[in-house]
């Protein structure tokens, strides 16, 4: 069982050094990007709830950023690539998340055309109706469509392609419907 300090003995302990807090906040900054790719804001908050001084944070970013283990640019392209893998969805959800991970918006531009040249939002939307009609089946009532098109928009894609998209699987189950 441990012995609780009186407050003369904890007093008389000397305080961390600079030196200290710096080794301190280092460890935990590695541990926090070991256990997940952060941006420098949301490492930056990180430490601060932790370590009170905005020197020593500053600091252990800058060291991280010589070592190269940040960097935002690479984050964010890593990240926007990594959500298009892992799901359909399109330029504004992707950069509404990106916005929330605090990456720079000219950072989270950049990252967004490099990654919508490899993978058109065009793509994306069929890999969406897809998957969705897979689940769901084909619209059949207007409420259903609807259902499809509000999905299609929440998922970040532009009006114009999703009220296209919507409009063709309706359209296709109508064609379906005739042919019998």
């Amino acid at each position: 069982m441990q012995r609780q300090r009186s407050r003369s003995e904890s007093a008389s302990q000397p305080r961390s050094t600079p030196e200290q807090l710096r080794a301190r906040a280092f460890q935990r900054a590695v541990k926090l990007l070991a256990a997940k790719p952060r941006s420098i804001a949301e490492l930056r908050e990180r430490l601060l709830e932790r370590c009170s001084s905005k020197a020593v944070v500053e600091t252990v970013i800058a060291r991280l950023r010589e070592y190269g283990y940040l960097d935002d640019k690479h984050y964010a392209l890593g990240y926007a690539s990594a959500k298009l893998r892992q799901q359909p969805i399109g330029r504004r959800r992707l950069k509404q998340d990106l916005r929330m991970k605090k990456v720079d918006s000219a950072l989270a531009d950049e990252a967004l055309e490099q990654v919508f040249a490899e993978t058109p939002e065009e793509e994306l939307i069929d890999r969406a109706v897809e998957k969705r009609m897979r689940l769901r089946g084909r619209p059949k009532t207007r409420a259903e469509a609807k259902s499809l098109f509000d999905y299609l928009l929440r998922q970040g894609f532009p009006f114009e392609l999703v009220s296209e998209k919507v409009r063709a699987a309706s359209k296709a189950e109508i064609d379906d419907d005739n042919l019998e």
